[in-house]
């Protein structure tokens, strides 16, 4: 797995330049449940998640020998193949080993977003291991530097964010622009794009960087 920490680390989730939207193909098809469900004309098997909803098309630019993708890093996009990949096997988002710590899972969300200890917390930040918490705080621009820190005991599988679909005058058509996330299986994922995996934290605390490093350290089984 990566393990880099110098001053040139890029987290593996990020995009690079090279790295575009892929020809969709889209086309609808009747299903068993009686709607139509959002195919590619050459889908393959890696082209859904593991809850079945199929997943925008990105290129990969080569990996470097270290593993890492190449190519200049567009900070603020996440490549949506990455992003979910790290998501779903709760990987970090840096570096790609395991993100649980003895403690839990660390979670980071921008400064901005403030909720109350017993509110869910729904993110599109994959987590982050304890080796990289101060790594990913630096380096994502969403986090400003100065994240709130949710270290979670339960972190399900919400969702996922993305286009919805549809059949159109024009064709296999957007009907509706990035929104809310949609729930696994809410009667629109048949037609959506996702492009991000959502995760929802219920059992939580918000924890300050400096104390939860201090308890990691400090933790004994």
């Amino acid at each position: 797995m990566l393990t880099p920490t110098g001053p040139g680390l890029v987290p593996f989730i990020t995009q690079r330049e090279g790295e575009d939207a892929a020809p969709d193909n889209l086309i609808l098809l009747p299903h068993t449940d009686g709607r139509l469900h959002l195919h590619y004309l050459d889908e393959d098997p890696r082209d859904r998640d593991l809850r079945g909803i199929l997943w925008a098309r990105c290129s990969f630019n080569p990996f470097d020998g270290q593993g890492q993708p190449t190519g200049r890093p567009q900070w603020k996009l996440m490549h949506p193949y990455r992003q979910m990949m790290t998501m779903q096997s709760l990987r970090c988002q840096i570096c790609t080993n395991p993100a649980r710590t003895p403690l839990g899972l660390i979670f980071l969300a921008g400064p901005d977003h403030h909720t109350g200890e017993t509110a869910e917390v729904l993110t599109n930040q994959p987590p982050v291991c304890a080796r990289h918490l101060r790594t990913a705080a630096r380096l994502c621009p969403h986090l400003d530097g100065n994240p709130n820190v949710f270290l979670a005991q339960s972190a399900p599988l919400y969702g996922t964010t993305g286009t919805l679909y549809g059949l159109t005058a024009a064709g296999v058509q957007p009907v509706a622009q990035p929104g809310p996330p949609l729930p696994y299986g809410h009667p629109d994922t048949g037609c959506f794009l996702a492009s991000q995996q959502i995760r929802r934290l219920t059992a939580y605390r918000t924890v300050d960087v400096d104390e939860l490093l201090h308890d990691l350290r400090t933790h004994t089984p």
